[in-house]
């Protein structure tokens, strides 16, 4: 067999093989095996040095002839194989748009998130300003700045997370100097910040997280959302705080509920009180959710004592205040009826839901 005859038999088998290919790995493989270093077709065209110079250009014209020709025919089937491959893909990612869509459901604040948010709307419209603070203080801000005395209860480590306790060794950890570092157990001590650094008058309200060595139980967390307010002016009195706190009750629990003052005592306020609120499950006739007495404690407040002015520069000859203070979990739960606060902590979506 002659050359010529090679090549034509070379060009044959080709096709052959390109009409049976069924991938492209497949193909490669034909590609390599003709036109490949060591292909057929490379390995016939190198035998043209062999022949006699008469015979070598109809040789070399048949043999570029049938490169180009599997070049070509490669190059075809290359494009159907590709297309096929497309066509599959295709044809297994198909979806389906007369099927119904995957519902996701859309995130929402939580609770306590949103009834922080509505007390600040509250007061915005009042005209207070929102102030933040550090969430770690020193014994000043937290308590000798409010006019508690060294031996009061709330500053033993029992009552309060110390990062740097300076109390002498050997002595029972109460805070003994200035420099102690703690989480603050409240707000108030971005009060103090605000009057150092600010004139009255002061309209403000200071919602953040606070932290306390509690146990977890139904109506106690170690860390809890509280939101403080004060007000500096000239010729602040009692009524100004008793008709703020007024509007705020109804507000946040509903136009109907009546409100109740009962003295108490607390280091940065003289006179101060306690207030409740009527209950909203029996509407003050008394029942189990309020101990039978028609009244629910919702928050602390009173007059500025002279004394929070002084250690903030302030003079008390010439300004009053009032400040108060409320849980914005205990807030949720009297509003919601929920029975234990550890409910707003769990993460259970069945419950969050509801809100």
């Amino acid at each position: 067999m002659s050359i010529l005859d090679d090549l034509k038999a070379i060009e044959a088998e080709a096709e052959e093989g390109l009409r049976n290919a069924g991938s492209l790995d497949a193909l490669e493989q034909i590609r390599i095996a003709v036109t490949g270093k060591k292909g057929s077709l490379t390995a016939a065209m190198k035998m043209m040095g062999k022949l006699a110079p008469e015979e070598r250009p109809a040789v070399g014209k048949l043999a570029n002839q049938v490169r180009a020709n599997v070049d070509a025919a490669i190059a075809k089937r290359k494009l159907e194989l590709e297309k096929a491959v497309l066509a599959a893909r295709i044809n297994a990612e198909a979806a389906d748009v007369t099927l119904p869509g995957r519902y996701l459901s859309q995130g929402t604040q939580h609770l306590i998130s949103q009834i922080r948010e509505e007390i600040e709307d509250i007061f915005v419209g009042l005209g207070y300003t929102v102030e933040d603070g550090p969430y770690v203080e020193t014994t000043w801000y937290n308590f000798t700045a409010l006019n508690a005395p060294e031996d009061h209860p709330s500053r033993s480590a029992k009552d309060t997370f110390y990062v740097v306790d300076n109390a002498p060794e050997g002595k029972e950890s109460h805070v003994l100097g200035e420099s102690d570092v703690l989480l603050r157990t409240q707000t108030s001590g971005v009060q103090v910040h605000v009057m150092e650094n600010r004139k009255p008058p002061i309209y403000m309200i200071c919602p953040g997280t606070v932290f306390r060595p509690d146990t977890a139980d139904a109506n106690h967390l170690p860390q809890f959302t509280q939101v403080e307010g004060l007000v500096v002016d000239e010729g602040i009195t009692f009524g100004d705080l008793k008709g703020t706190l007024d509007y705020f009750t109804r507000e946040i629990f509903g136009k109907d509920r009546a409100t109740r003052y009962r003295p108490h005592f607390f280091p940065f306020t003289e006179p101060s009180c306690e207030v409740d609120v009527s209950c909203g499950v029996c509407g003050g006739k008394g029942c189990r959710f309020c101990n039978n007495t028609g009244w629910i404690e919702i928050l602390g407040c009173g007059m500025v004592d002279p004394n929070v002015f002084r250690y903030c520069g302030i003079d008390p000859e010439k300004y009053t205040g009032f400040a108060f203070g409320i849980g914005v979990e205990r807030v949720a739960a009297l509003r919601y009826d929920l029975p234990d606060l550890r409910m707003l902590m769990t993460g259970d979506m069945r419950f969050l839901r509801q809100f």
